[in-house]
């Protein structure tokens, strides 16, 4: 396994979502979905494929970052990075001159995502194994060298993590098999966004019911009156006894969240997610407090930058649903440190997806989650959005809302060449017939 490292390339790839309102929200009302595309080439052949997840406008900057830290990788061979992956990863996030641009947060860590992807893209293939069925078959000890515990330990020691693994080995292979035979629980984002007319909301609604959808998410947060009818609108097509969630993308200060989230109390969401900026921790616990006597739980993650402010939330009592992201923390490694924080405190984890590739990767952070760490499934669910799967190689499959665990090598990150040179930005035929229009 010893695949040398040769070359790290990145393209700036950007899809034009903002045409149709696909993802849109009350405060990112015109996304470009987007990722900057990491391949990494090995002197046997084998590639690595990353990506972390843009908007559009800016992407070019996450390119830049990537190419600065390509030094930090090529020449290495993948055995020297994975028998030291805690190592590996404090090389990326810890360099003495790059680190003043973050630390571990901010542009500079969504291109360490990146790379870091690629890398543990690499792993996986060079086993021959899916990302999800690498980590389960690791052994504790070998889980909890890829993580960096600086700065948790006063949550989470090294120790804990390693009792949290043994314990969670009995039962391994009936929640495998169970995974294997149905797949994990998701709920779905696509009905909702923020754009979308009624009667698009409707059909939308009504087709999701027919595949078998129970669990929905609604974008609220520019006008309570117009959420209140949407709500209204949505609990009326999903029945009361299925689940809804509601999603501000951080449009509130605190109190105006408490107030606009009671006035939804009626619809009986199950949470109301990034109800203010997503750095407020104490902003958090205040909102989670308030609608506690409400039964609105809060949930948030898809833009908390690193672990330790996870470990915050968490020691706040300021969320009662994690929502880690694949591409916003560093890489699996960090995701890793979430999950069993998440775990310790007893917190469900219900990751945040969408996007371009999103759910390709994070699919795999909860099936080893519930194989290897929760062992439940109570209140957990991963999201789904069905919007540019087709560009990828290894694309998620959705049976009867659940996701069915991926089945080739990787972490199902590899993009169709002729989807990356078609999209590529600003050089892609696609954008080229945008911008003569």
């Amino acid at each position: 396994m010893l695949h040398k490292i040769i070359n790290l390339t990145v393209k700036d790839v950007r899809f034009p979502t903002s045409l149709e309102k696909h993802g849109s929200d009350a405060m990112h009302t015109d996304p470009d979905y987007s990722v900057a595309y990491v391949v990494i080439d090995t002197d046997v052949g084998m590639k690595g494929f990353g990506l972390t997840f843009t908007l559009g406008k800016g992407t070019e900057i996450v390119v830049s970052a990537v190419k600065t830290l390509a030094g930090q990788v090529v020449g290495k061979s993948l055995q020297e990075i994975v028998s030291d992956f805690r190592g590996f990863y404090r090389l990326l996030s810890n360099d003495g001159q790059m680190r003043w641009l973050g630390p571990e947060k901010g542009v500079i860590h969504l291109a360490t995502a990146a790379v870091l992807n690629a890398v543990w893209d690499l792993w996986a293939r060079a086993e021959g194994k899916p990302l999800w069925k690498l980590l389960v078959d690791m052994d504790p000890e070998q889980i909890v060298s890829c993580m960096d515990f600086k700065y948790i330990t006063d949550a989470l020691t090294e120790e804990e993590a390693l009792d949290i693994l043994r314990k969670a080995q009995e039962g391994k292979q009936q929640r495998e098999d169970q995974m294997l035979k149905g797949g994990y629980p998701a709920y779905t984002t696509s009905c909702a966004w923020f754009g979308y007319s009624d009667q698009q909301l409707k059909q939308l609604c009504t087709d999701a019911l027919n595949s078998g959808w129970t669990k929905f998410k609604v974008k609220v947060g520019a006008d309570v009156e117009d959420d209140r009818r949407r709500c209204r609108l949505i609990r009326q097509i999903i029945g009361p006894d299925n689940t809804l969630m509601i999603d501000a993308n951080q449009k509130w200060d605190v109190a105006e969240a408490i107030s606009w989230v009671s006035s939804l109390a009626e619809f009986k969401p199950l949470w109301i997610e990034e109800p203010t900026s997503p750095d407020d921790i104490l902003g958090h616990a205040a909102i989670s407090k308030a609608l506690a006597p409400l039964g609105i739980g809060v949930a948030t993650g898809e833009q908390c930058q690193n672990r330790v402010m996870f470990k915050q939330l968490l020691q706040a009592s300021a969320l009662q649903f994690v929502q880690i992201d694949s591409c916003r923390l560093g890489s699996v490694n960090e995701n890793l440190a979430v999950l069993l924080m998440a775990h310790k405190f007893q917190v469900p984890v219900c990751p945040h997806a969408g996007g371009v590739g999103l759910c390709e990767l994070v699919q795999h952070l909860s099936l080893f989650d519930y194989i290897s760490v929760s062992q439940s499934l109570s209140n957990r669910m991963c999201e789904y959005t069905d919007h540019l799967h087709e560009h990828f190689t290894s694309p998620v499959v959705i049976q009867n809302a659940h996701y069915m665990p991926p089945k080739d090598p990787g972490y199902s990150t590899e993009m169709l060449e002729s989807s990356v040179q078609t999209h590529q930005y600003p050089e892609g035929d696609v954008w080229k017939r945008l911008m003569d229009k």
